[in-house]
């Protein structure tokens, strides 16, 4: 059985390893995190306040979950490498290109079966089409749309209220959000990105629309009942469930551990009165190696659903939801119906379609047997999904198309 260590116990690090030991697979042996009701949900482990008191020991177990807030992931990432952990990674990987690089570094200094949560290409809707696109069925690749679905209250939560809502406190949203579809279409294509361009901006959640007569906090507002993203809205009806968004707001998920939560706590605001600063919405068009390309939106203003997709190839098309992939031969005319059944909702809180246990059962795989061909994406192939990702935010900054370094010209 593999032993883990969790550093960052928070909604996505608690997800992973749940995931982890229910399979029976493994078991968390240690868990580092700053506040103890985090660390109080793997009681049968070794408590640590931070990883650096973790990290002072000798190697502690097999393998690591990092899953601390994204500007942290450089320093545990290199120190746990050097201490021979295996290292599964939530994405992104870190907030610089500088960090990325040294961190897919010292994961090949160390030898280390290393891991970063694209989550997306662990589905069985992914692994479906991969095996419908590898087996030549619509042809060459030629062209995709892909269309990734935030969800209205997914935004407010985690982009406008929530931790990932300043570029400066945590990424650009792109890196923070997207670097998965980036990833996905590479592993989709076979075949890197060589030029960028990006359109997209904050449209919405600014202070010049919010409506008349709104108060600073939902629970204050006279006109919370008309407005989709009322804070009362999206988290009241969940209590009593101790699951994600509700688990990010508050310990206490009674009525009035929620309601004490949104009186004091930031995701109480008012979306036309945070501090946020991170897209809203967001076009991106990549040209791939041979000429393949792909134009890829992200947009806040949708329900939460799964990803979709239309991939165009020189002997048909595809056409998928999440759920079922059609395909249209173009031989014969005839279009058929591939059902998937993803496991759970597109949400985090539903597991991603089946990408969590999917990434889980494939690293712990890896860490058990040494072999590493479970694992979808080496260090490398992660670092190019987040480099698309800088060249992107260069591009709708600068609106110039961008060459990817070192890519083909």
């Amino acid at each position: 059985m593999v032993t883990l260590a969790v550093v960052g116990a928070g909604s996505r690090g608690t997800s992973y390893a749940r995931h982890a030991v229910e399979s029976g697979q493994a078991r968390v042996v240690a868990v580092a995190d700053p506040l103890d009701s985090r660390r109080g949900r793997f009681p049968e482990a070794a408590q640590y306040s931070g990883w650096r008191e973790l990290a002072a020991l000798p190697r502690q177990a097999d393998a690591v979950v990092i899953a601390t807030q994204d500007r942290d992931h450089i320093e545990p990432a290199v120190r746990f490498a050097e201490l021979g952990y295996d290292i599964l990674l939530e994405k992104p990987m870190a907030v610089s290109e500088d960090d990325c690089r040294a961190i897919v570094a010292a994961a090949e200094r160390s030898d280390a079966v290393f891991a970063v949560c694209h989550v997306l290409r662990y589905t069985p809707y992914t692994r479906a089409l991969k095996g419908l696109l590898d087996a030549g069925r619509i042809g060459e690749i030629v062209s995709i749309q892909h269309l990734e679905p935030v969800g209205w209250w997914h935004q407010a939560h985690s982009y406008v209220r929530g931790n990932w809502r300043r570029t400066d406190e945590s990424t650009f949203m792109l890196l923070a959000k997207s670097c998965h579809d980036l990833d996905w279409l590479v592993h989709l294509t076979g075949r890197q990105v060589t030029r960028v361009s990006s359109f997209g901006g904050l449209k919405h959640f600014r202070p010049e629309n919010r409506p008349a007569g709104a108060a600073g906090r939902c629970l204050d507002c006279a006109v919370e009942a008309a407005c989709p993203y009322s804070a009362k809205r999206i988290y009241l009806p969940l209590a009593g469930k101790a699951a994600w968004p509700l688990s990010v707001l508050t310990d206490d998920v009674s009525e009035q551990g929620v309601l004490d939560a949104l009186r004091t706590g930031p995701y109480g605001r008012c979306v036309y009165d945070c501090d946020n600063d991170v897209v809203d919405h967001q076009v991106v068009n990549m040209e791939f190696e041979g000429g393949t390309t792909a134009s890829f939106t992200m947009t806040a203003f949708t329900p939460a659903l799964h990803r979709q997709t239309r991939i165009f190839g020189t002997r048909g098309s595809i056409d998928g939801d999440g759920d079922r992939l059609t395909v249209h031969d173009f031989v014969t005319g005839r279009s058929e119906t591939v059902e998937t059944r993803p496991t759970g909702d597109a949400t985090a809180g539903g597991g991603h379609g089946g990408g969590d246990e999917g990434l889980m059962d494939a690293f712990l795989s890896a860490v058990a047997t040494r072999d590493r061909s479970s694992i979808l994406s080496s260090p490398g192939e992660s670092l190019h999904s987040h480099l698309i990702a800088w060249a992107a935010e260069r591009s709708r900054l600068t609106g110039e198309t961008v060459t990817l370094e070192g890519a083909p010209r």
